[in-house]
């Protein structure tokens, strides 16, 4: 995580000031419960919120007593007590560290979920205007990078917004799953604490008690998150792979925006390169990289090991504030993505009709000529193009085999663009609804 890739909104989540805010208010709403039952006296919890809501904790200071104590969260309980005073005894009664810790992070991810949803809304809305904008742009598809049929880049873009919709729908799964508290005690039995204190906890902080926690909460639900993450970070790799291929000189179809007083390259003085793309590239592989850990933080010792802490402490602010960098860079490439509709008619027909292949092999078979036959002589015209720079629809009409099954008129037919397209609207409706 490193300022040029972070933006301020997720960098605050993963604060030591942020991080210490959450562990005081787990603390005091516990105590709040605990009051509430008769475990320590009214006043004190009244006490510790007013001292300790109103406090500024000295992250250095809490480092300093760390260095003494080699634990972090009794630390913070010891700096917290000296704002408190005397009714800091009555803090953390019956619970462990792990309930704090543990509960902390889940807030932490539920807000870094939120900001990452709202990324994705961001995107969703540039994908769409965008498609909307090409739902007509005839273009080429490609299979293999070569070239295959005619699509339209609105419906390139339609399924980048049907991708990133439903890494919207597994995000909000993933959040749902994250959003747990645990305050159960050592090895998660209640034995010194009641699991209405759990559940006050859970109610006060927007989350829900985790059904069985032994001392930490399960780090399936973690590992789910993360993986999601990964998956989110593939899909904007997709579409940025897309783009730079798009980009390349031979193709140049389309372009990412490149402002005025930009410079390409140090030494070419020409160069327009995709670089918001590339480097969408590589923050993807990064975010990734963090999956593989959070799977192994799952086999943890009994009811609970620290293996998992030193992981968690990186990829946690690493993974989010990366692909929340990623999303919000990616919807502004979208938003000022250039694009070339007549490159793309040139591109389409520099192969001279070979994206027509297919119609004249299905209209050469249910003429009533074999599949093997029919394919036989599409592809020996076919062959005569890549080869020659033939033109396609010449060397059918001059065939005699092809003539023989089909007319002028039936051949010309098949060169028809608007046949590819007709279902675009269909599509449309399937990803975006009736509009």
């Amino acid at each position: 995580m490193i300022p040029r890739y972070s933006r301020p909104e997720m960098v605050s989540i993963w604060s030591q000031e942020t991080k210490f805010r959450i562990w005081f208010e787990i603390e005091a709403h516990a105590c709040d419960a605990l009051a509430e039952l008769g475990v320590i006296p009214r006043e004190a919890a009244k006490t510790i919120w007013e001292r300790g809501g109103s406090a500024t904790f000295d992250v250095a200071r809490i480092d300093e007593i760390e260095r003494e104590t080699k634990h972090d969260v009794i630390a913070f309980l010891t700096h917290l007590a000296e704002f408190v005073g005397p009714d800091s005894r009555f803090i953390h009664q019956g619970m462990t560290s792990s309930d704090v810790l543990d509960t902390c992070l889940s807030v932490q991810l539920t807000r870094a979920a939120d900001i990452l949803l709202a990324d994705i809304d961001a995107l969703l809305a540039a994908l769409k205007a965008r498609a909307f904008e090409h739902k007509d742009t005839v273009t080429i598809g490609r299979s293999h990078g070569i070239h295959a049929e005619p699509t339209t880049f609105g419906v390139k873009l339609a399924l980048a917004y049907a991708e990133f919709e439903r890494c919207r729908q597994r995000l909000v799964h993933a959040r749902e799953e994250i959003a747990t508290c645990a305050i159960s005690g050592a090895v998660g039995t209640f034995a010194n604490i009641d699991p209405r204190v759990e559940e006050h906890v859970a109610a006060k902080l927007g989350l829900k008690p985790e059904p069985v926690s032994t001392q930490v909460i399960p780090r399936d639900r973690h590992a789910m998150f993360f993986a999601t993450l990964g998956v989110i970070a593939s899909s904007v790799e997709r579409l940025a792979t897309e783009i730079r291929h798009l980009q390349r000189t031979e193709v140049l179809e389309a372009e990412e925006y490149f402002s005025p007083g930009q410079k390409g390259s140090s030494a070419m003085p020409h160069k327009r390169n995709p670089v918001l793309t590339e480097n969408l590239t590589g923050l993807a592989r990064l975010v990734r990289g963090m999956v593989t850990p959070a799977l192994e933080n799952v086999a943890l010792w009994h009811e609970r090991d620290i293996s998992h802490s030193s992981v968690e402490r990186m990829i946690g602010p690493d993974a989010t504030v990366t692909l929340d960098f990623a999303l919000a860079r990616l919807t502004g490439v979208i938003e000022k993505l250039v694009v070339y509709p007549q490159n793309m008619l040139d591109n389409m027909n520099k192969f001279r009709g070979l994206i027509h292949s297919q119609r004249v092999l299905l209209a050469l078979t249910q003429a009533g000529v074999s599949r093997e036959d029919s394919y036989r002589l599409v592809q020996r015209n076919a062959m005569k193009v890549w080869e020659h720079g033939a033109d396609f629809l010449e060397e059918l009409l001059a065939d005699a085999e092809v003539r023989k099954a089909l007319s002028e008129d039936e051949i010309r037919e098949k060169f028809d663009l608007g046949y590819h397209t007709k279902h675009v609207d269909t599509i449309f409706n399937r990803v975006f609804g009736a509009v």
